[in-house]
């Protein structure tokens, strides 16, 4: 059988012909030690406890929101790594329109040079691209020029070799060479920052903290209460979670291990355990992806095991090509950056607001996100309509209809209907929309004719419209 030492020779040598940092090399020989050890990166129920109390925003948080002197050592990071493939998109997601004509990128750029003109701070903001992302998100910076130098502003997302499963060497792939490479998963974050130059710059500037979270994720902004709250608490890190719903069940949760924080991925659930993985009332906390980190901490936890995180092993089987199913098989060895938890002592978990949990994975998410159930504030963030009461609008748009942006751009052509009262929506068929719907409460609209129909305008409360052909 073959060993770590047998076979890591040739992934460290197709790495470096890329110029792969040392530290991006040291974290995949890590990772493929874990793959040829047998370790699957299962987490045993068995072996966990449930969370049960945590701090939550409303009693610790709201007392620092007028002091901004820790915005001074503060860094924000979004996540800008994905190319939003599953809905249709072959550019950087964040350069999607998702509100009145801005993507995400505008939104977060806006709210940036906000809080860098109120607070007088020269507040730090990277985003961390992906050899997909980069060259397209950097050209929409610079239609920001007050934001400075677009390049000052990227941390480029490592990309290590795929792994070939019959023969656990490097995926070969010659019809397209791009293909035999992947990204590692956003828990890249802490060799990236190292092997960069990133971390030891940032430390040089006198940053302290770091805030984190997915650019699709724009109720993830910089709260002073949070960040005043985790200046002073000393903790090294400190993972934003919120209560799981029904629609949550599948999403990583937040669990204890010995004493520490650990989090929990499906991909790391065994099937016998997959019922209590989605036992919202016994795990009832899940990972939004804002986390915030205390910079000198992370410099020692990297010094201390060499240069990079021991994270738990996401092991993802795949083709080498996509969209060829019947392409060799692949491995693809992934992490998660808020695994982190469990590598530093004292982290700790804030309860949040369901308000800073807004990402956009599907086109359902997208359109509760474009109609008036979200508004703009002043300081270019997103927020649930004050009428909802911290509670999003659950929306289930019809797979075969509406998986891709541009289906559901067709079928909002005449304008987004209103859901600021709508507590769900379900919608099956082509359904053709405009702004003069106002959906409220609970309202399913099915079309059972053969092609797409438009709804007529006028207001749907907790009711069921089918749509039918004209002779029927």
């Amino acid at each position: 059988m073959k060993t770590t030492e047998d076979l890591f020779p040739d992934f460290a040598t197709k790495m470096r012909q890329t110029s792969a940092s040392e530290a991006a090399i040291r974290a995949f020989r890590s990772s493929l030690a874990s793959l040829l050890s047998g370790d699957t990166g299962t987490i045993a129920e068995s072996d966990i406890e449930p969370v049960k109390e945590l701090p939550r925003y409303e009693d610790v948080a709201t007392h620092g929101n007028g002091d901004a002197s820790a915005l001074h050592r503060t860094v924000i990071i979004k996540l800008n790594g994905g190319l939003g493939t599953s809905m249709g998109l072959d550019k950087p997601k964040s350069l999607l329109e998702v509100k009145a004509g801005l993507s995400f990128l505008d939104i977060i750029a806006r709210h940036i040079l906000h809080l860098r003109e109120l607070h007088r701070v020269p507040l730090r903001f990277l985003l961390m691209n992906s050899f997909s992302t980069g060259r397209d998100t950097l050209a929409a910076l610079r239609g920001y020029p007050a934001l400075g130098d677009p390049q000052e502003s990227e941390l480029m997302q490592n990309q290590v070799p795929k792994v070939d499963a019959q023969t656990l060497s490097p995926a070969s792939w010659p019809d397209n060479p791009k293909l035999e490479w992947c990204p590692p998963g956003h828990g890249d974050i802490y060799p990236s920052l190292l092997g960069s130059g990133w971390l030891d710059k940032l430390l040089a500037e006198g940053m302290q903290f770091l805030f984190v979270s997915n650019a699709d994720n724009l109720g993830a902004s910089i709260d002073l209460g949070i960040l005043n709250y985790f200046a002073k608490s000393g903790r090294p890190f400190l993972m934003e979670v919120t209560e799981r719903l029904a629609s949550d069940r599948k999403g990583g949760h937040l669990a204890l291990r010995g004493g520490r924080f650990l989090l929990r991925e499906s991909a790391q659930c065994s099937e016998g355990d997959a019922a209590a993985f989605q036992d919202i009332g016994k795990h009832g906390f899940f990972n939004t992806n804002n986390i915030w980190i205390h910079l000198g901490a992370l410099r020692e936890t990297l010094t201390r095991n060499g240069g990079f995180i021991p994270l738990p092993l996401i092991k993802n089987v795949k083709t080498v090509d996509p969209r060829d199913k019947h392409s060799p098989q692949v491995i693809q060895l992934e992490h998660a950056m808020g695994a982190a938890i469990e590598c530093f002592g004292g982290a700790g978990a804030l309860v949040v607001p369901r308000s800073r949990f807004a990402p956009v994975k599907t086109t359902s998410d997208l359109l509760a996100l474009r109609s008036d159930a979200y508004d703009i504030t002043p300081d270019w963030r997103v927020v649930l309509a004050a009428e909802r009461a911290g509670t999003p609008p659950a929306v289930n748009l019809d797979g075969d209809h509406y998986k891709i942006v541009d289906q559901l751009d067709e079928k909002l052509r005449a304008g987004v209907p209103s859901l600021r009262a709508c507590a769900e929506l379900t919608v099956r068929g082509p359904v053709l929309f405009q702004a003069a719907n106002v959906f409220r409460g609970r309202v399913a609209v099915e079309n059972r004719a053969s092609g797409a129909r438009s709804l007529e305008p006028g207001v749907y409360e907790d009711c069921s419209v089918v749509l039918q052909a004209a002779d029927d």
